[in-house]
């Protein structure tokens, strides 16, 4: 997954070990609520309709075509697993004409196995936990480009948060995994070896984790220049309040038809 972030150059990041982002015991969330409301000039929402996920394949065909035609040429069309049990897609969508402006597809491992185990095994101590896959990141071009990769990570990690998720988890290709590395995610293969990705046309990417209970606080201990952003303002066009993806949309559909 591509993903850009805001990082003042020169800003110097404090190194948390590993060990603090797997702590033995649960991790409080920081009572810290947001102190600010900035609305956004597009919407962040959860796919439910096939009208929404043609322009979210839209944008994310075009998005891999600038930078991966490859696996572009295979992404035409809507995948199966963005109406599989355990998934959303995320669409951002302009508010001045409605066109796409980005998207993302969270796959949760509740169901199945995230899609990057087709390619690694998973090391012991993300064994057993809940744990959710980003993957298919596309944005359109330009500084508005910029703005809704970064809400789309917070609407990444606000919908893990709401759901109980331990874990965020990636497949990076190079350069971008050091972004990850910036947001202090961390490798999952030690020594942050590049493993080439099945759902990926085999580029070797490296997969990193983040722990969703824990963020803010090691954000906060890390002065991250993004705190703000994500912790203290609160944005009302990011609206996950309706958090069943196409599966349970199309399931709801068909229960009312029999009805």
């Amino acid at each position: 997954m591509e993903l850009d972030t805001i990082v003042k150059s020169g800003h110097q990041f404090r190194v948390v070990s590993l060990e603090t982002l797997r702590p033995a015991s649960p991790v409080v969330v920081p009572s810290h609520r947001a102190a600010t409301e900035e609305r956004l000039p597009f919407t962040v929402r959860i796919v439910r309709s096939e009208q929404e996920l043609e322009k979210a394949v839209f944008v994310r065909h075009s998005a891999y075509d600038r930078h991966v035609p490859a696996v572009a040429a295979l992404l035409e069309r809507a995948e199966a697993a963005d109406c599989e049990p355990g998934t959303v897609v995320l669409l951002a969508e302009s508010k001045l004409d409605g066109s796409p402006l980005g998207t993302m597809r969270i796959q949760t491992n509740r169901f199945r196995p995230l899609t990057l185990q087709q390619s690694i095994e998973l090391p012991a101590w993300l064994q057993g936990t809940s744990q959710a896959e980003a993957t298919r990141l596309g944005v359109a071009l330009g500084r508005v480009g910029r703005l809704v990769k970064t809400a789309l990570f917070k609407a990444y990690w606000e919908y893990c948060l709401m759901e109980d998720i331990e874990w965020m988890t990636i497949a990076a290709r190079s350069p971008l995994d050091r972004q990850y590395e910036a947001l202090l995610f961390q490798d999952v293969v030690p020594g942050g070896e590049f493993i080439p990705m099945r759902h990926a046309g085999n580029i070797p990417h490296r997969v990193l984790a983040f722990n969703v209970p824990a963020a803010e606080k090691n954000w906060r201990q890390a002065g991250h220049p993004l705190c703000g952003f994500v912790f203290d303002t609160k944005h009302p066009d990011i609206d996950l309040s309706v958090r069943e993806g196409l599966y349970e949309a199309s399931r709801t559909h068909r229960v009312r038809a029999v009805a």
